[in-house]
Parts: C-alpha cells; sequence; structure tokens
C-alpha cells in the first residue's frame, strides 16, 4: 500500500471517526473524514480517494447503500465496511455491493491496514465449535429481512408484522456472539 494515499473514513461517531482518522495519518494516509452521506458523497465526487472505510449505520442511514453510491461515483474506490453489529447478511450484502471486506468493531489499525492492502480478500471459513443460539439467529434473520428492504426500518417491519419500534429496539441491541 503507497504512503500519501488518499482515504475517506465515514462514521457518525465524531471520535472514532477522528481516532481513526489520526491514527491512518500517522500511518502515512491523507484522511478525510466525514459524519454523514452528503459529506462523503461530496468528498469522492472532488477528491476521487484511493480508500473508504464505511461504517454500517450512518446515523438512521446505511453505509451499504453509501458504498453503492460511492462505488456509482467511483468505480476504483476500495471500501471497507466497519461495523459494531456484524451479520452474515450484512457481509454479504457489503460485498456484493462492492465493498472489499467486511470487519467488525474493534478493528485495529493493522488490521485495517491489512484489509485495504490486498488485491483480494479471501475470508477464513472455518464452522463453528457449537450451534448458533436462537438470539444470534433472530438478529440474523431481522438483518436479511432489513436488507432486503433496502435498510427501510418501516417496511422491514412490516413484512415480519411487526411494529417499527419494536423493531427498531430489536436492531440497536448488540447481537450475541453465539
Amino acid at each position: 500500500m503507497n504512503t500519501g494515499a488518499r482515504l475517506l473514513v465515514v462514521d457518525d461517531d465524531e471520535a472514532f471517526g477522528q481516532v481513526l482518522g489520526g491514527a491512518l495519518e500517522a500511518r502515512g494516509f491523507q484522511v478525510k473524514v466525514a459524519q454523514d452521506i452528503e459529506t462523503a458523497i461530496e468528498h469522492v465526487s472532488a477528491e476521487r480517494p484511493d480508500y473508504a472505510v464505511i461504517d454500517l449505520c450512518i446515523g438512521e442511514e446505511s453505509g451499504l447503500l453509501l458504498s453503492e453510491r460511492l462505488l456509482a461515483i467511483h468505480q476504483d474506490l476500495r471500501i471497507l465496511i466497519l461495523t459494531g453489529y456484524a451479520s452474515v447478511a450484512t457481509a454479504v450484502a457489503a460485498i456484493k455491493l462492492g465493498a472489499i471486506h467486511y470487519l467488525s468493531k474493534p478493528a485495529g489499525v493493522d488490521e485495517i491496514l491489512a484489509v485495504l492492502s490486498k488485491e483480494s480478500v479471501v475470508p477464513e471459513l472455518r464452522p463453528g465449535r457449537r450451534p448458533v443460539s436462537l438470539k444470534r439467529l433472530e438478529w440474523e434473520h431481522l438483518q436479511k429481512v432489513l436488507q432486503a428492504h433496502d435498510g427501510n426500518i418501516s417496511a422491514a417491519a412490516r413484512a415480519m408484522d411487526m411494529h417499527r419500534r419494536t423493531l427498531q429496539r430489536k436492531l440497536r441491541k448488540r447481537p450475541v456472539n453465539h
């Protein structure tokens, strides 16, 4: 990975974005940080960065949909999706929409750089040692239905015959790891 490369960090958490941006600048990148979708789109249109590290949830908006929009503007942009709420459904959606990889927070700068520097990413697939919990299965299902409805919480809630607020409450909870 060449030093001096341009990199965009998109995260609605200002402190996290600034810390990650500062750490990447210390590694030789020219970093811009955006806290919302409009700023990210403006930056990619004007600056055409080499890389983007995008949070899965940017306020009420989807980082997946943002990645799709950014790739429509700049096809050579290498996008990494970061999330504190990892699921198989969103990981698959991220890759299908053009992201080069998907990492769960907390991800260290070395891990982020390792992913961005690879030409192609082959995920490590290992079978689990024990069955997935019911809570984790529910989380995965909610994410899959939400993705099927383009991140629209109201439409996903209607599809599952659930109140929108109930779905929002369930989505705010961190998924269990197993």
